[in-house]
């Protein structure tokens, strides 16, 4: 199985650029794993909410393949401690499919058409966070998952 994360825009920040790709290295032990920047939306201060939404909508459609297991990051969705989040990845590898697709939205969301298809959302807490503190935190979540799967010290129960 490939995880891929797909993120509008990018990160211009140098230490969670340098944080990220340590994870990304890290986590490239355990399962194969794809980082893929969406960039952002050449003038979008001149486009609508909702039409940001749309039009980022479409570009995350195009990078999604029909097989794909699509689990949208949403603030309105399942939260999971750690343990059951490892738990959740482990199901998705025992089923055989071959890409599961997780996606950081842009600023305003998701579009219908992107909720439409998406599998599930996962929420990884109540607080809002920056969208580029997101990236980090998520892929340090798969890192740690599946040290917790291979019952690695990392995670400390």
């Amino acid at each position: 199985m490939t995880i891929k994360l797909l993120a509008i825009g990018k990160t211009d920040n140098k230490e969670l650029i340098t944080l990220i790709n340590s994870y990304k290295k890290r986590l490239s032990h355990y399962i194969a794993f794809d980082f893929e920047i969406i960039p952002d939306l050449k003038k979008a201060k001149n486009l609508s909410g909702a039409e940001q939404k749309q039009k980022e909508g479409a570009l995350i459609l195009k990078k999604i393949l029909p097989q794909d297991v699509l689990i949208l990051l949403d603030e309105n969705g399942k939260q999971y401690t750690s343990v059951d989040f490892s738990m959740y990845l482990q199901k998705h590898m025992n089923s055989g499919r071959k890409r599961l697709v997780f996606v950081i939205g842009g600023p305003y969301g998701f579009s219908e058409a992107i909720h439409k298809k998406a599998n599930g959302k996962i929420s990884l807490s109540k607080m809002t966070f920056s969208h580029q503190m997101v990236r980090l935190f998520f892929i340090e979540q798969l890192y740690r998952g599946f040290t917790i799967l291979r019952n690695e010290p990392y995670h400390h129960r």
